[in-house]
């Protein structure tokens, strides 16, 4: 089972905690593969100085079941790029997508989010604004939620802030490839009671039936 994690310059380094849940599931389902998927393939300019290299860029990205779109101040430029915008058109097309913190406002600038409900991430320093805050002002057709995470019906998932990140990536776990999955790498993470207080005290949005 193929994981894309979706990169570009100005991602949070944060956000691939993704990859590094993912990598610690493969302990638990060897199955498992990643890729980083960018504009272009190679050098990426993360945030504050990190730089990582994407093994794809989206024109030669191949399918995956699902891919992860991440976060951090560089979304404002990928929400305005009509080839990253045709690519999560194109994924959601062809099956599931999801996104973490802020890659939630690209999937809302693509269009995928008209008509249901999302996420993104809530707490900024000011003066910034939030970009649930945004997200609400600016896609009157997303029904727009401060939740830990939103699953809905069309094979679409958006998650909360920063490190929501891992929740999310948990929940992916579960429903693609069952609860038992999530469970262990949660555990051999040492990450089960922080992945329980934010179910109880932040909860997901469920409007889909999971499917293993």
């Amino acid at each position: 089972m193929r994981f894309g994690i979706f990169i570009y310059d100005g991602v949070e380094p944060i956000d691939l905690a993704t990859f590094g849940v993912l990598s610690m599931a493969r302990r638990i389902a060897p199955e498992i593969s990643i890729c980083t998927i960018a504009p272009r393939a190679g050098l990426v300019a993360l945030a504050n100085g990190l730089s990582v290299s994407a093994d794809y860029g989206i024109d030669d990205a191949p399918a995956c079941d699902v891919v992860i779109v991440t976060g951090g101040p560089g979304w404002t430029v990928q929400a305005k790029a009509p080839a990253t915008l045709d690519y999560i058109r194109h994924v959601h097309a062809a099956g599931r997508i999801a996104s973490v913190c802020t890659g939630g406002m690209i999937l809302a600038a693509s269009g995928v989010l008209d008509g249901g409900a999302a996420t993104t991430k809530r707490e900024v320093v000011p003066p910034e604004t939030s970009p649930v805050e945004v997200m609400r002002k600016t896609y009157a057709a997303i029904d727009v939620r401060e939740a830990m995470l939103v699953e809905r019906p069309d094979r679409v998932v958006t998650g909360g802030g920063v490190t929501l990140c891992i929740d999310t990536t948990l929940h992916l776990l579960a429903t693609m490839l069952g609860e038992r999955v999530a469970d262990e790498t949660a555990r051999i993470m040492e990450y089960s009671r922080a992945w329980r207080a934010n179910r109880e005290a932040f909860a997901p949005v469920l409007s889909a039936k999971r499917t293993s």
